[in-house]
């Protein structure tokens, strides 16, 4: 990113890197915190988002969210207009979610209606009487302007690296298909067809008939076809596309799909279904009465109503896109309206700023959340890369991607005496396990939790929750390696003030020996060199080797 400086002052190792994080310029702990609401009001239901919004780090996190199932899709038959029914739940709602927002202190509200409102005759005269009656200006979003939106909340929250994303969002009564890349939305398409809809139209027995099942089908795949044409059009040569998908359709099958695991995901952001997983939750809820269908955990009763059509579009367009696997992004529209905010404020540079570091920044917003010592984590983030950068091959053997994981565990080592000093490992393991890590997948974000665990006392055990949580043989050692290389830099920042300035190592067949640079000609370092040596022992039994710690005279 232009204007980007780096992060964390280290000194370069001997091949010329800097071993540390880039991050932009203006990004900083401790900047003031701005407040804002944002309302998405769709066909199904009306959805309210508070969040806080760091203007040093250019990111946001969310304080509030609540939904309330208003139904604006059921219109009547005859004129298409929205009920007095259902205005008057809709109306209820934002009243309600006014109310919240300003408990919490924002400066705006910002609202967008989507289908339902955009599309019923009577919709701008039901957003007068909202501003009649509340005061509140609701944004009455066109097709492509509601999938823009949708872009920029999936946008904020995944990275999507090289390659290309193709992001899906099914709503009540549209569905949005997206394809953009890291730099650029090349394809914003929205479609009328959506959960509501479908369920409304042509759902008149449930389950569905076999014939009327193939019937929906076929309504989906040619009203679906313009859009995945165009996105067709504009997909490179050579490109594979990732597909996102958004949605509480998506949601509530990524769920059903997930109890198949043995351990199920804390959470869904990022997690991955694949075509045959996604085929078999289908057929199981497509012969399900709903009330049958109510019975599942993930869902609810009105999507018990609607998840069936839905299901439907999601799996027909897969089919007609030619994707084995989704991904789940919990973030959408909601997340949307606060980026979009956040760009007209001048917040963020532009859209794309959240894509380069979004994963530094999800971290750095934790450790402020935790009140961790800035400085110090940086010091020991700082050693901790260093010590990666000068012992590839000594004590680690990873790939590089371990590397990311050190730093991210390394800013939030200590985040865990926010609770207390005692163990605070132990709670460092806990926040960061259930704290919000955008852009790592669960099993990274599992990891950071782990080398956060394992920095200081004993090693890993078979009988700790941490540990059984890492799912592969490779993921382990690379919480072994990583975390070895966490607790010697933690050892190296036992003060306040820093000491240390760099440090080299050696090592040969049988032994490893770290030699210290002073900040200062002459300062002892004898603290430093007891509390690495300290840790001889762990470091024989996780490498085989004997450690050494000199000072540079």
């Amino acid at each position: 990113m232009a204007g980007a400086e780096p992060f964390l002052e280290t000194a370069r190792d001997q091949n010329g890197r800097q071993p540390q994080q880039e991050m932009p310029a203006n990004v900083r702990f401790g900047q003031r915190l701005r407040k804002v609401a944002a309302i998405d009001v769709g066909t199904n239901s009306t959805h309210l988002l508070v969040a806080s919004v760091d203007v040093g780090l250019g990111t946001f996190s969310i304080e509030l969210a609540e939904k309330s199932t208003t139904r604006l899709g059921e219109k009547d038959p005859d004129t298409g207009e929205l009920t007095a029914e259902a205005m008057d739940r809709g109306m209820s709602s934002l009243r309600r979610f006014q109310e919240l927002a300003i408990s919490h202190q924002v400066e705006q509200i910002v609202i967008a209606a989507t289908s339902a409102v955009r599309e019923a005759p009577n919709g701008r005269d039901f957003l007068q009487t909202v501003q009649d009656q509340l005061g509140l200006d609701v944004d009455l979003v066109s097709g492509p302007e509601e999938a823009r939106l949708i872009y920029l909340g999936v946008l904020s929250g995944m990275p999507f690296g090289d390659r290309p994303h193709l992001v899906l969002d099914i709503g009540g009564g549209s569905t949005e298909l997206i394809l953009a890349d890291g730099r650029d939305a090349r394809a914003l398409t929205s479609t009328r067809v959506g959960a509501v809809r479908l369920q409304r139209d042509f759902v008149k027995d449930d389950p569905i008939p076999p014939h009327r099942r193939s019937f929906l089908q076929a309504f989906i795949q040619g009203s679906l076809e313009p859009a995945v044409d165009k996105v067709h059009r504009r997909i490179k040569p050579g490109e594979t596309p990732v597909l996102v998908a958004t949605s509480g359709t998506a949601m509530a099958i990524g769920a059903l799909a997930a109890t198949e695991d043995d351990r199920p995901p804390l959470k869904l952001h990022g997690y991955r279904v694949s075509k045959q997983r996604l085929d078999r939750v289908v057929e199981r809820l497509v012969v399900m009465t709903p009330e049958q269908r109510r019975d599942l955990a993930p869902i609810n009763d009105r999507r018990a109503e609607i998840i069936v059509p839905g299901a439907l579009i999601l799996q027909t367009t897969m089919q007609m896109l030619g994707v084995g696997e989704l991904v789940l992004s919990e973030r959408a529209l909601r997340e949307g309206l606060i980026v979009d905010w956040m760009l007209r404020h001048g917040l963020l540079e532009d859209r794309f700023s959240f894509q380069s570091s979004i994963r530094q920044r999800t971290v750095m917003h934790q450790a402020q959340r935790f009140a961790v010592n800035q400085v110090r984590a940086e010091r020991v983030a700082s050693h901790a890369l260093s010590l990666y950068d000068n012992t590839q091959g000594c004590l680690h053997r990873d790939d590089g991607s371990g590397r990311d994981l050190l730093w991210a565990a390394a800013l939030l080592h200590a985040c865990g005496q926010h609770i207390n000093l005692s163990a605070y490992h132990k709670h460092s393991w806990y926040l960061i396990r259930h704290g919000e890590l955008l852009g790592y997948s669960e099993s990274e974000h599992l990891m950071i939790a782990a080398i956060a665990r394992y920095h200081r006392r004993s090693l890993p055990k078979k009988r700790h929750e941490a540990w059984q949580a890492l799912q592969t043989r490779q993921n382990r050692r690379t919480v072994s390696e990583m975390a070895l290389l966490l607790r010697l830099a933690a050892a190296l920042d036992r003060r306040p003030d820093p000491v240390v300035k760099t440090l080299a190592a050696q090592f040969t067949s049988s032994s490893i020996t770290l030699e210290l640079v002073p900040e200062r000609l002459n300062q002892n370092l004898s603290l430093e060199q007891w509390s690495l040596e300290s840790c001889e022992s762990i470091v024989r039994e996780v490498t085989g080797l004997n450690l050494k710690v000199s000072v540079q005279e």
